[in-house]
């Protein structure tokens, strides 16, 4: 079957959040948590590293909009249930549909951490792909230096399957060599 013709649920919830393609009209919020999050993005995200104005986001929100229906890529936003504010963006990506597997990605505003929300998020997404899109394999990469990052694999029973080293740039060099971490879920 052609991906484009799965169907799927748009959200999920868990015990504390929303979780939910994005939608036109959502570029606000998006603007307002990366702006309060730049800080800690800078680090690990090659976006935070760019002057984004409201409609910019507005017009990515809109771009992973497309996306989502046609199966591309499946961006996902957090949203807390008890008052409907977002607080992160995470996703499957990299999605091969013939196993099917895909990268979860995630960051979570600022303002928000230390609340165990993303690692719940995670989990959700996690139970989501296996169940709803018959996932045989999740992996969750990250810098090797982002420990608040790779905590939430760990928290969640994924398997640590190496280390690939000098894989990237650093976020913000033109030299400097980093080290990713791959954990992987298999079903």
């Amino acid at each position: 079957m052609k991906p484009i013709l799965m169907n799927f649920p748009t959200e999920f919830t868990t015990d504390r959040l929303l979780i939910r393609m994005p939608r036109p009209g959502d570029g606000k919020a998006m603007f307002e948590a990366i702006h309060a999050s730049l800080e800690e993005l800078k680090p690990w995200l090659p976006f935070a590293h760019f002057e984004q104005t409201e409609e910019d986001v507005e017009v990515n929100i809109r771009e992973a909009h497309l996306k989502f229906l046609s199966r591309e890529d499946l961006r996902l936003l957090v949203f807390l249930r008890e008052n409907g504010n977002l607080i992160a963006s995470s996703g499957l990506h990299r999605i091969n549909w013939e196993i099917p597997k895909f990268e979860i990605g995630y960051w979570i505003d600022t303002r928000y951490t230390g609340k165990g929300y993303m690692t719940e998020a995670v989990q959700g997404i996690t139970e989501f792909a296996s169940k709803e899109l018959k996932a045989r394999r999740i992996e969750i990469r990250c810098d090797t230096q982002n420990v608040k990052s790779a905590a939430i694999p760990e928290r969640l029973g994924f398997t640590l399957e190496g280390i690939l080293q000098n894989d990237a740039l650093e976020i913000g060099s033109t030299t400097k060599l980093r080290a990713t971490s791959v954990y992987a879920k298999v079903f």
